[in-house]
């Protein structure tokens, strides 16, 4: 039993005032009397309803078979569209007045239109990116058991939807989609990077891809390994100046093993080419170029891929 004497109720009144006064400031942290912001809750259903349409008969709790295939599919994809679209009206119109609101209405169904119909598009990059993991990871019994257990699935399945709406400039419901995968997985992928076909990721924990990522066909990549900008230009007044390419690319057919670390818009990791572990890289690598560390020797070691050195040793703490 609580009891609550004047003391109490003077004290929490007084604590009332003091919040609302925090209130009464503009910007920063508050959001009132503005159209309502997109709903956290629900912009996390839809991208599990999303996922149902991905995958179905692996996220959901319905029994899928061909009999009721077209009518369960139809279901789910009206309810997303009518639920994604007023999510991406609200994100699109946290900011503006109600006599725009129409316009932006008329703009939300478009935008979300054009995001359902490249779900068969996004189906068909999933299933080579299931079949990379399976051929991939020698301890993968199955595509089921990839699709069910592999986190890397989970984040590349929300970061293609998501890179959808980042192509349409969407604002806030992207990141909300992508910040939710990172949390769940712990991977965390930009939205507005580029990805290619028959991507995987193993294990995945600690993986960063930054925005202006560029990645080409059957990449593999295991864990703690970040794609990241390696400094950020500054305008006059001190303030990070946004935009611009600030991360790698990496071509195709590429490994990166757990731990390196790759910087700049400007550096290039060739195609067929193996980064070792904990290898710390600044600077662009030719085709075919393997890199290890040596931590005893702090030495680096680059050769080709048939083992034969074409570079000298060198120390220091990276490429």
């Amino acid at each position: 039993m609580s009891f609550r004497g004047s003391n109490t109720e003077e004290r929490l009144k007084k604590i009332n005032q003091q919040i609302n006064e925090t209130y009464d400031l503009q910007g920063g942290i508050n959001h009132v009397d503005g159209i309502n912001l997109p709903s956290h809750v629900e912009v996390i259903d839809i991208i599990k309803k999303m996922m149902q349409l991905l995958f179905p008969g692996f996220y959901g709790v319905e029994r899928i078979h061909s009999g009721n295939l077209n009518s369960w599919s139809a279901y789910l994809l009206d309810m997303v569209y009518h639920r994604l679209k007023r999510q991406i009206t609200r994100s699109i119109c946290f900011g503006c007045d109600d006599e725009n609101h129409r316009q932006h209405v008329s703009e939300a169904e478009r935008i979300t239109l054009e995001v359902m119909e490249q779900i068969p598009r996004i189906r068909t990059l999933l299933k080579k990116d299931v079949n990379a993991a399976y051929i991939g990871d020698p301890a993968a019994q199955s595509h089921e058991e990839v699709i069910l257990s592999y986190p890397a699935i989970q984040a590349i399945a929300m970061y293609r939807v998501a890179h959808e709406l980042y192509l349409r400039k969407v604002p806030l419901v992207t990141r909300m989609i992508s910040e939710y995968a990172h949390t769940k997985t712990g991977i965390d992928i930009h939205p507005g990077a580029k990805i290619g076909e028959s991507f995987f990721i193993d294990h995945g924990t600690g993986v960063v891809i930054g925005e202006t990522c560029e990645i080409g066909d059957h990449v593999k990549i295991y864990q703690m390994v970040t794609l990241g900008a390696l400094s950020f230009q500054k305008d006059a007044s001190g303030n990070l100046v946004k935009g611009g390419k600030r991360h790698p690319t990496i071509e195709d057919d590429v490994v990166l093993y757990a731990g390196c670390t790759i910087l700049g818009g400007k550096t290039v990791i060739g195609r067929d080419s193996v980064i070792g572990g904990n290898v710390w890289i600044t600077r662009s690598v030719e085709p075919g170029t393997v890199i290890t560390f040596d931590v005893g020797k702090q030495e680096y070691h680059r050769f080709n891929k048939e083992k034969k050195v074409d570079f000298d040793y060198f120390q220091g703490s990276g490429i």
